[in-house]
């Protein structure tokens, strides 16, 4: 009975019951955290290579999707109990776009505070700022900053939210446990997100740096992810925030797996600028290093911080 209410593509709470509503929820939130999505995949992916490791990534994709399930949970019950309200807020069109330029503005911050420094224009140059401000390394990221980053990404909204919080929550039957698909679907996303989190963060181990060049490239690389990823997103809060009809441009691929069925401005952002971002990134953060290797007279970075040898001999696409 449970499985036979399963409909992924077009879900309803209605008549199916408890157990059937949160499976789906679970199975939503699932696809929701391994398909490209902006309220997910750029922020692990930036704090996950950060960690430079398996299980730093896994525990960056962790934080960040608890409290999203959280901020999931609180809306499913916002859904619910304040049916009407709710909707006039999460289906106002600029809304997400203000969700973005919160999310955006975040970024940057998170960014700025890893590579020390607050003048945007300097974001690629980091080796004539290290000589002036003479740092000794970028910082790493407090911990709990994929937990703030979380709460608000989860307040964006999408196909998956809207099916959650008014196709599944309101047939709960009771407040006390409105918030429970909440918990479903955030725990679904949590799992898909933890996996993905590590490959990242794996990735970034697995380059053939010495372990110092490889703490140094991941930061630099995950600062400058977040800040310019963030200026991206901001910007095109700003722009959807002022016409919010160019969130309607989208291409249909007739795939029946939301998130994948409309290629539209959320693809762009999670796939397009955050993978384009992240290469410029890993290249300026390679050819960082090496300079600052091949100058002696750097007194910010000690001689057996990179394998020169290996920082060449990697490009961008290894």
């Amino acid at each position: 009975m449970i499985l036979a209410a399963i409909n992924l593509w077009n879900p309803t709470g209605m008549g199916i019951g408890v157990l059937a509503i949160l499976l789906i929820a679970f199975l939503l939130g699932m696809v929701h955290g391994i398909t490209p999505d902006e309220h997910t995949w750029p922020i692990t992916f930036s704090y996950a290579i950060g960690s430079y490791s398996w299980k730093g990534g896994m525990r960056a994709g962790l934080l960040f999707s608890l409290a999203f399930t959280l901020q999931r949970a609180i809306a499913c019950e916002l859904a619910y109990v304040a049916y009407a309200a709710a909707q006039s807020v999460f289906h106002d069109p600029r809304f997400n776009f203000w969700i973005y330029l919160i999310v955006g503005t975040v970024m940057v911050v998170s960014g700025l505070y890893i590579l020390r420094r607050g003048k945007i224009p300097h974001l690629f140059h980091s080796h004539k700022m290290l000589h002036a401000e003479g740092a000794a390394n970028p910082r790493a990221l407090p911990r709990y900053m994929p937990l703030v980053h979380g709460f608000i990404a989860g307040w964006g909204t999408g196909a998956f939210a809207m099916i959650v919080y008014f196709a599944l929550a309101p047939h709960m039957g009771s407040p006390w446990v409105a918030f429970l698909p909440g918990v479903a679907f955030g725990l679904g996303t949590t799992l898909m997100q933890v996996l993905l989190g590590g490959l990242f963060g794996q990735w970034m181990a697995r380059r053939k740096l010495s372990d110092q060049a490889r703490v140094w490239v991941a930061r630099l690389m995950s600062g400058r992810t977040l800040a310019w990823g963030g200026i991206g997103f901001a910007l095109v809060g700003v722009f959807g925030v002022l016409d919010p009809r160019i969130g309607n441009w989208q291409i249909s691929t007739g795939i029946k797996v939301h998130n994948l069925a409309h290629l539209g401005l959320g693809f762009f952002l999670a796939v397009v600028m955050l993978f384009t971002v992240a290469g410029l990134a890993f290249y300026r953060s390679l050819r960082d290093v090496s300079r600052m290797k091949s100058s002696p007279s750097d007194p910010s970075v000690p001689p057996e911080t990179c394998d020169h040898e290996h920082v060449h001999s990697h490009s961008p696409a290894s």
